[in-house]
């Protein structure tokens, strides 16, 4: 693949307390320039984003329950409710990582159901975490996933122990079959490394430092 089929896989992705409104514009900035998939940012940075990028064919991404999952069902689908009212494409949600290590199936089905829902006609990714599971509580997830009609399954927050890998991505892929896309998240520190999540199935990246990526330069980050 070129480094422009890449980039314009790419999530370029800025989460965290310490985000600055001048530091998103700069994202958007160099999403424009490079043309990456999407901007990833706080729910809060919606707004903004649409702005920056509403010359741009770039979408307008957001997190929902992030990073741990844990929020209330009905808290996750005002999250989505309110980042597609004000502007967002594409929506990262986070399971119920307990209630799938529990058996609860329904539970974390149903949650991730709610979200595609409220989400209408927006694009819904459903991050696993897959640092926190078995090989077979992350095809059940996946499969959960698919179930519940996202559109996506994505490997990790960047918030846990642990992100992409290329072993998980390939397990993913094999089990959502060719219907759904798969985002590796976490820890993808180089173009090789994003060239190999593409080859074992993935058809999203998302990373904090898309640009330096893209340049060939290695970076030092968990996301």
């Amino acid at each position: 693949m070129t480094k422009k089929e890449i980039a314009g896989m790419i999530d370029h992705t800025i989460l965290g307390a310490e985000v600055t409104k001048t530091a998103v514009r700069e994202k958007c900035r160099e999403a424009k320039e490079y043309n990456f998939a999407s901007v990833c940012a706080n729910p809060d940075q919606v707004t903004l984003i649409a702005e920056e990028l509403a010359d741009s064919p770039v979408k307008v991404c957001t997190v929902i329950g992030f990073p741990l999952g844990v929020n209330a069902t009905m808290t996750k689908v005002a999250e989505a409710e309110i980042a597609a009212a004000e502007g967002a494409d594409e929506l990262d949600m986070v399971i119920k990582v307990g209630a799938l290590k529990e058996g609860d199936y329904e539970l974390v089905k149903n949650d991730i159901k709610a979200v595609v829902e409220a989400a209408g006609d927006k694009l819904v990714k459903v991050i696993i975490e897959t640092c926190y599971l078995t090989d077979q509580e992350k095809v059940k997830a996946c499969e959960l996933a698919k179930e519940a009609g996202a559109d996506f399954v994505k490997t990790s927050t960047g918030f846990g122990s642990g992100g992409a890998t290329v072993e998980d991505i390939a397990l993913m892929r094999k089990t959502v079959g060719k219907e759904m896309g798969v985002k590796a998240s976490g820890g993808i520190h180089s173009l090789e490394e994003a060239k190999a999540m593409i080859e074992a199935g993935a058809t999203r990246i998302g990373a904090s430092s898309g640009v330096q990526i893209i340049e060939g330069n290695e970076v030092n980050s968990d996301y």
